[in-house]
């Protein structure tokens, strides 16, 4: 296997979305390490909203509807960007999953 060319590895950013930390709070002078602070506050609404798509019962020949849990949270909250449509989408299935597997009863 060939080695990529090292500028390769440098053409994009190392930080992508450190446009998307707040200012420095006044109080500590530090900046906010969390990202997508949108997605936690709406995040208990919005996995509500989509937790359908991830249900055992409605899934299609046994995968589940993730596409469409995409479409309903770019309906409902536009102002998101793509990513955090993304985080939101896989962190709504895993607590789902984590829900499932605990209610689910062993050996059925």
């Amino acid at each position: 296997m060939r080695a990529r060319d090292p500028r390769y590895y440098f053409s994009f950013s190392l930080f992508p979305y450190t446009h998307m930390n707040p200012p420095p709070s006044p109080a500590t002078g530090m900046h906010e390490r969390r990202k997508f602070l949108r997605v936690r506050e709406i995040f208990e609404q919005a996995c509500e909203l989509i937790a359908p798509f991830f249900a055992r019962e409605n899934r299609w020949g046994n995968a589940t509807l993730d596409h469409l849990a995409y479409r309903v949270v770019r309906e409902n909250y536009p102002e998101l960007s793509f990513e955090e449509v993304h985080v939101l989408v896989i962190a709504s299935r895993r607590v789902y999953a984590e829900l499932d597997a605990e209610n689910r009863v062993p050996g059925s």
